[in-house]
C-alpha cells in the first residue's frame, strides 16, 4: 500500500510537470523552440506503459500506475495539439 501512495505522489508530482510547458506555449502562442520529435516519442512510449498499466489494473493492481500514466498521456496529447495549432504561426 506505501509503495502505491509513493507512485501515486510521484506520478502526480511528474504528470504536472507538464503543466508549465503547457502554460507556457497558451501564453506565448509560440513552440519553435519545441522539438516535435521530442513530443512523439514521449507520447509513443507513455502510450505503450498506458497498456502495461491496463494490463496491471485487469489483474487488480497498478491503479495507481494506470491513473497517473494516463494523466501524462493526455498532457503530452495535449502538447502535440498545440504543437500542431501554433507550428504553422511561428
Amino acid at each position: 500500500m506505501i509503495f502505491a501512495m509513493f507512485q501515486l505522489i510521484g506520478g502526480v508530482i511528474l504528470s504536472f510537470g507538464w503543466i508549465p510547458q503547457i502554460l507556457q506555449i497558451i501564453r506565448t502562442k509560440s513552440v519553435k523552440d519545441l522539438n516535435k520529435k521530442t513530443f512523439w516519442l514521449l507520447f509513443i512510449g507513455i502510450g505503450l506503459m498506458e497498456v502495461y498499466a491496463v494490463s496491471l489494473a485487469m489483474e487488480g493492481v497498478g491503479y495507481a500506475f494506470l491513473i497517473t500514466n494516463s494523466m501524462s498521456l493526455v498532457l503530452i496529447m495535449f502538447i502535440l495539439f498545440l504543437i500542431f495549432l501554433y507550428r504553422n504561426r511561428d
